[in-house]
């Protein structure tokens, strides 16, 4: 069975920013959150650029160190990157694996830690 769809679809409904890069930096894939949270830098105009790009130099280096220590060990595989209070949100740089354990590239999850205001099942 193909789960391709199945992890597609479970990125592409996620209401938390998504950003997918390659080994070279590259950004590969973002989702509807994080296009439209990025639209005033291009939004999915972003794909195929250069992550680092969007980054100060600073940034540029914890990505860099984050991606190496990836790198280093099969282990490595989740950073705390910030906390933004403003909106309560927790970043994560997230390795990329293959069936091996081989790092293929990375992304960006945000977290956010406020409580859900949406009424519970409400379907109608």
């Amino acid at each position: 069975m193909d789960l391709s769809p199945f992890f597609k679809s479970v990125l592409e409904q996620d209401r938390a920013q998504i950003v997918i890069c390659d080994l070279d930096d590259v950004i590969i894939y973002m989702n509807p959150a994080a296009a439209e949270a990025e639209a005033k830098h291009g939004g999915y105009a972003l794909l195929g650029r250069n992550l680092l790009d969007c980054h100060s130099p600073k940034s540029r280096e914890a990505i860099k160190r984050v991606v190496d220590w990836f790198r280093a060990d099969k282990a490595h595989n989740l950073v705390h990157t910030f906390h933004n209070p403003t909106v309560n949100k927790d970043v994560y740089m997230v390795a990329l694996r293959d069936d091996a354990g081989e790092l293929i590239g990375y992304y960006e999850k945000h977290e956010f830690r406020n409580a859900e205001t949406m009424p519970r099942y409400e379907l109608w």
